[in-house]
């Protein structure tokens, strides 16, 4: 397992690199967006940065983020609509106790069944 402050090359540094494959539903020059391998839900994609630029977790994002992570949301709801999974939610788990297990920040996005409230 990495460590929280992402000093260690992690899953996705590997799938960006080309090192491990992803079965792919998105991607561009900042992100890229793939199926889950451990889906929880009918339609579970993960997001993440294609440059990892220290972001370990949501807590470590700064302005020189913005972009990416701004991109990212924009990306999701694009997704979605275009893949017809109608509502959806998208989660960001930062840290050890918010259950991160990779980290290298992510975005779940999932649909295709009723979520409840409050999660987890």
């Amino acid at each position: 397992m990495s460590s929280d402050k992402g000093d260690e090359r992690t899953v996705f540094h590997k799938i960006v690199s080309g090192e491990l494959p992803c079965k792919k539903v998105y991607e561009d020059d900042l992100m890229l967006a793939f199926h889950d391998i451990e889906p929880v839900a009918p339609n579970h994609l993960l997001l993440i940065p294609k440059n990892f630029d220290g972001l370990a977790s949501l807590s470590d994002a700064t302005e020189r983020h913005e972009k990416v992570l701004g991109h990212m949301m924009v990306k999701a709801a694009q997704i979605a609509k275009e893949n017809n999974y109608g509502d959806f939610r998208l989660v960001v788990n930062s840290g050890r106790k918010a259950m991160q297990t990779v980290f290298y920040l992510h975005m779940h996005l999932l649909s295709g069944r009723v979520f409840n409230w409050p999660p987890g």
